[in-house]
C-alpha cells in the first residue's frame, strides 16, 4: 500500500461537510479504489472554533490559513467548495503552479477565468477536475471531455439550474404566478433569500459557458453568455404555452455552426423558452437538472438526476478526488484542457430560434394585415396566429417560424411603435422540434 494521498479542504459548508462525512463513511472503499489512503491534512475555514455538528474530523485540522495550508509539503490535492472569484483564484493559482491537483466546485471562477486555470494546470504538471460545478450529481463533464473526445458535439441544451425548474414546473402545474411560486421555492429551501443568481440566470450562464468549453473545444466564458431570467414569465405565459402543448423552461443552449459569414463559430444562450410537450427536456420536473446532447456519431444522448444539494455535489467531488488521487499515485496527470478549435463567439442577433409573442391590440379592420406587414418587413414567416377580441380590445397570440433573432427582435420593437397596437403582453421563444 503507497502512502496517503493528503488532501487540503478548502470551505466546511453544506458541500464541504458532504464531503468528510462522505471520506470518513466510506474510507475502506475509497482505500482500495484509489490504491492509498486518503487523508486530511487540513481545513480552511472563516470560523475554525464554530459547531459543527459532530463531523467526523479532529478540530485541530481546522485553520484560517488557507495559503499557508495549500503550500505546504505534505498535501497532495487541494479541494475547494468555498465557491467566487477570488481569494478562490488566487488560492487554485497557487496550488495548480505548485503541482498539487485541484478539485473545485466553483463554476463561477471557471466561468470567469478558467483559463487562467488550466494555464496554471499545464504549468504545474497537475490535474484539474471540476465533475460537480455543473448538474452536481449528474456524471456529465468527464463523458464530454473523455467519452465523447472522438465525436463531434453538434449542440447542448439544458436544464441546470434547479432553483428555476422547481419555479417553473411549480407555474405549469398550478397556474401560479411567479412570485407567489417562488415564496413557495423559498419557504421549502429551494430558492436562496436572494434568488438573484438563479432567477435572473447568473448560475445558469456560468454552467452554459463550462459546457460550451468541453463541447466545443473552444474557450467560453460568462461573458460570452446571452442571458435572460425568469422573472417576467407569467402565469398568461404559461397558459398559452399549454395551449400549444408546450411548457416552459429555462434552458442553456449551445451549439456550433456557421456565422453570418459562413465560419464555424459557438453560439452559447440562456433564456426562457417553450418546448413541446414531446420533448425529453419538457418532464424534468421540481429541482432535478437534465442535459440533452447531440452528436454527429452518438446522435442524441440525455443526462439527469439531482443537480444540486450537499449530497449529490458532494458524490460528484469525490469522484474527482479518487480520480485525482489515482493519478497521483501513478506518477500521470489527465489530459489537459481541449481548446484547440478556439472557435469564435457568434452574436445572439445570429442565432436561429422561434419567437411566440402575444400582443394586445385595437379590435379593428386592418389590424391583422398592418401586423403581417411588420413581420414580412423583417423577413420573418408567420406560423400560426391566434386571436381573441374583447370590445374594442383584441389579443394576438403569434407564433413564427425560425428566423435570426435579430430579425425578430427587430420587428417586435417595430411592433411596439405602432399605434394599433396597445401592449406587447410578452415575448417568448419557442424551441425544440414543434
Amino acid at each position: 500500500m503507497d502512502k496517503p494521498v493528503r488532501l487540503a479542504l478548502l470551505g466546511c459548508g453544506t458541500v464541504g461537510s458532504e464531503v468528510l462525512r462522505l471520506l470518513h463513511e466510506q474510507a475502506t472503499d475509497l482505500t482500495a479504489r484509489v490504491g492509498a489512503p486518503i487523508e486530511i491534512a487540513g481545513i480552511a475555514v472563516r470560523r475554525p472554533n464554530r459547531a459543527r455538528g459532530g463531523l467526523p474530523v479532529d478540530p485541530a485540522l481546522f485553520t484560517t490559513d488557507a495559503l499557508g495550508l495549500i503550500k505546504r509539503d505534505d498535501v497532495d490535492v487541494v479541494v475547494e467548495v468555498v465557491g467566487g472569484i477570488e481569494p478562490a483564484r488566487g488560492w487554485l493559482v497557487e496550488a495548480l503552479r505548485g503541482g498539487k491537483s485541484v478539485v473545485t466546485a466553483n463554476k463561477a471562477l471557471l466561468a470567469e477565468d478558467g483559463g487562467t486555470l488550466h494555464d496554471a494546470a499545464a504549468e504545474g504538471g497537475a490535474d484539474l477536475y471540476y465533475e460537480a460545478s455543473v448538474a452536481g450529481a449528474i456524471p456529465l463533464l468527464r463523458p464530454l471531455r473523455e467519452s465523447l473526445h472522438g465525436d463531434s458535439i453538434t449542440r447542448v441544451t439544458g436544464i441546470v439550474n434547479g432553483t428555476t425548474n422547481f419555479i417553473l414546473s411549480g407555474m405549469d402545474a398550478t397556474g401560479a404566478g411567479f412570485a407567489e411560486t417562488l415564496e413557495q421555492a423559498t419557504a421549502l429551501g429551494y430558492a436562496e433569500a436572494d434568488p438573484t443568481a438563479d432567477v435572473e440566470g447568473f448560475d445558469a450562464a456560468a454552467k452554459a459557458a463550462i459546457l460550451a468549453s468541453l463541447a466545443f473545444h473552444s474557450r467560453v466564458g460568462a461573458a460570452d453568455v446571452h442571458r435572460e431570467g425568469i422573472t417576467e414569465v407569467s402565469a398568461a405565459d404559461m397558459a398559452s404555452a399549454q395551449e400549444m402543448g408546450c411548457t416552459i423552461k429555462l434552458l442553456c443552449i449551445a451549439e456550433r455552426g456557421p456565422d453570418a459569414s459562413g465560419a464555424e463559430s459557438v453560439s452559447v444562450r440562456v433564456h426562457p423558452a417553450m418546448i413541446p410537450r414531446s420533448h425529453p427536456l419538457a418532464s424534468v420536473g421540481d429541482a432535478f437538472n437534465a442535459v440533452f446532447v447531440e452528436a454527429v456519431a452518438a446522435g442524441q444522448l440525455m443526462f439527469y438526476g439531482r443537480g444540486a444539494g450537499g449530497a449529490p455535489t458532494a458524490s460528484a467531488v469525490l469522484g474527482d478526488i479518487v480520480a485525482v488521487a489515482r493519478n497521483r499515485l501513478a506518477g500521470v496527470r489527465s489530459a489537459s484542457e481541449s481548446s484547440y478549435a478556439a472557435l469564435p463567439i457568434r452574436p445572439m442577433g445570429e442565432a436561429v430560434t422561434r419567437y411566440h409573442i402575444s400582443l394586445d391590440v385595437a379590435d379593428r379592420a386592418g389590424v391583422l394585415a398592418a401586423v403581417a406587414g411588420v413581420f414580412a418587413r423583417h423577413d420573418v414567416s408567420i406560423a400560426t396566429v391566434r386571436q381573441s377580441g374583447r370590445d374594442t380590445d383584441a389579443s394576438l397570440v403569434i407564433v413564427t417560424h425560425r428566423a435570426p433573432d435579430a430579425a425578430l427582435a427587430a420587428t417586435v420593437e417595430e411592433l411596439r411603435g405602432l399605434d394599433i397596437v396597445r401592449s406587447i403582453a410578452s415575448v417568448l421563444r419557442v424551441e425544440g422540434d414543434h
